[in-house]
């Protein structure tokens, strides 16, 4: 291990190379357990991070590709190995705003490459609650969805291009550009969503889309899980293709992050078996306004809602959002197991009867706080 520490540090330069207590002090995230790693290694290009990977594979090494390291399936552990972080590969390269789209490091937070896409007059659409510490390459790694993934999609859809480095420090580059590609294999599709375990993203090329000129955002509170689908269906419908999010939160969680504490307060009054946050991104600011809140009222003419609030203004937005992102909160009933699962509608009330049935049987004091995408149940149990 010795020699392969001096590879390493030929390879990127000593500055560039952490080890010993100096690497266990800097092994630090909030949520996943890193444990102490053999070194912590930052390179600044592809060919830094070839030459990594090819001394460590000569050596036998193992080495773990870290991003923001917000992942709660432990997929950063690192105990004992070389931890590779490419939070210096964290440039946008490049913008095309006339292609609509971006070259970026895989090293760059996922809120970076959001505001250089807006600043340049045009939409990221990928957002989730980590979008300050995760990195573009994490959310390719991981196959992130989001709360846009109703609309938008998974991160798959917003990809067209990539590069990666194979474990013996091979660089593969596909930077496709083009939206319409049928040149034979699309080699991307493979790295995506593989969590590193067939090479580490250096750098992507992603599909923007145009900057949406109105938001509309509503709170909603439900009566049955039957509700739900139909009220989904119902906005899919009448929206016309604008609806992004349909975020629904069981009772627990919405009381967790809306009592002290938690810096949250009731948008709807407690009791209602389900909430729902729902938002529309559209062109016409005026209309969409309209459109949205006689939507929402047929729903409520139609028992879909048996409650509602909007938000008249971007504070208000924050608000509500600022609910669904606070998952911090599950930490006060810590110890706690965390995980995401995805599962068709139709399973989902009686998946989650059984796991809150199994969770009291075993532990009788435990409390299972639950939140949920369109198609992703979110679980997350604490005792």
């Amino acid at each position: 291990m010795e020699a392969l520490l001096k590879d390493l540090e030929a390879a990127v330069g000593a500055d560039s190379v952490a080890t010993g207590e100096a690497a266990a002090e800097q092994a630090y995230s909030p949520w996943a357990q890193l444990g102490k790693p053999l070194a912590i290694v930052r390179p600044r290009s592809t060919a830094q991070v070839a030459a990594i990977l090819r001394a460590a594979h000569a050596a036998s090494g193992s080495v773990v590709p870290w991003g923001g390291r917000t992942g709660l399936v432990d997929g950063t552990a690192a105990e004992g190995q070389i931890a590779l972080s490419l939070e210096r590969m964290n440039a946008v390269e490049e913008i095309d705003p006339v292609a609509a789209t971006m070259t970026v490091q895989a090293g760059c937070v996922l809120a970076a490459a959001c505001d250089a896409a807006d600043a340049a007059g045009l939409f990221l659409p990928l957002d989730h609650g980590a979008r300050g510490s995760a990195t573009i390459g994490g959310n390719i790694s991981t196959n992130a969805g989001g709360n846009r993934v109703l609309r938008y999609g998974m991160m798959r859809e917003m990809v067209l291009g990539l590069e990666a480095v194979l474990a013996d420090g091979t660089i593969v580059s596909s930077m496709n550009r083009l939206i319409k590609n049928n040149t034979g294999y699309d080699l991307k599709q493979l790295f995506i969503g593989s969590e590193g375990t067939l090479g580490v993203v250096t750098r992507a090329v992603l599909r923007l889309r145009p900057k949406p000129a109105s938001q509309n955002t509503g709170f909603l509170a439900v009566e049955s899980f039957a509700a739900l689908p139909k009220l989904l269906r119902h906005l899919e419908g009448e929206l016309s293709g604008a609806l992004s999010a349909f975020e629904v939160m069981w009772p627990e969680f919405y009381e967790l992050v809306t009592t002290e504490p938690a810096k949250g307060r009731p948008v709807l009054p407690h009791g209602h078996p389900y909430y729902v946050l729902v938002e529309t991104l559209g062109s016409h600011p005026d209309s969409d306004a309209e459109r949205f809140e006689a939507v929402l009222a047929d729903a409520l003419e139609a028992g879909l809602v048996s409650d509602a609030a909007i938000a008249m203004s971007q504070a208000e937005r924050e608000r509500m959002w600022g609910l669904r992102d606070d998952v911090s909160q599950v930490a006060r009933n810590g110890p706690i197991v965390i995980f995401d699962v995805s599962l068709p509608i139709a399973e989902m009330e009686a998946y989650v009867a059984r796991i809150r049935a199994d969770l009291t049987a075993k532990w009788s004091q435990a409390t299972c706080v639950r939140s949920e995408e369109r198609r992703v149940g979110k679980e997350c149990r604490s005792r």
